[in-house]
């Protein structure tokens, strides 16, 4: 039980690593530091990639109390879908997170979700002992 409870605070760490990252990037405003079309892209789509990568570790935080999340393809569709609302939202003139409709924000949300996905499955899963979660019994679940 105690290693349990070790493993979801280490799980957790790395998850607020992550969110602290996407957030230290906007505050400190890093394509501040770029020129030309670098510069252009960055203020246009960073955000459109960095932010559904970022709520995909964010459902990963839920997915021991939520066992639905515990399938990457259900957070990556959370992931996916919540952004792509709000930008559809904006093509029809309401203003959800933005105002300006860009047919190219889609494809940055996929492409941050599926970063988040290969890092989830791929990465840590292999390179942190704690991150996969099992199922322990009927409704339960605990970490490897």
């Amino acid at each position: 039980m105690a290693s349990n409870i070790f493993n979801f605070l280490k799980r957790l760490a790395v998850i607020f690593s992550i969110i602290a990252l996407i957030a230290a990037a906007h505050i400190f405003r890093l394509g501040s530091y770029l020129q030309g079309e670098l510069y252009n892209f960055y203020y246009s789509y960073f955000s459109d990639f960095i932010i559904p990568f970022g709520c995909y570790f964010l459902l990963c935080n839920s997915e021991l109390h939520i066992p639905v999340l515990r399938r990457w393809q259900v957070k990556m569709a959370i992931a996916f879908l919540m952004p792509s609302i709000a930008e559809t939202c904006q093509y029809f003139g309401i203003p959800v997170l933005g105002v300006t409709f860009d047919l190219v924000d889609y494809f940055m949300y996929g492409a941050g979700v599926l970063l988040a996905v290969v890092v989830d499955t791929q990465v840590f899963s292999r390179i942190f002992d704690f991150w996969t979660i099992e199922k322990a019994g009927k409704g339960s679940a605990s970490f490897r």
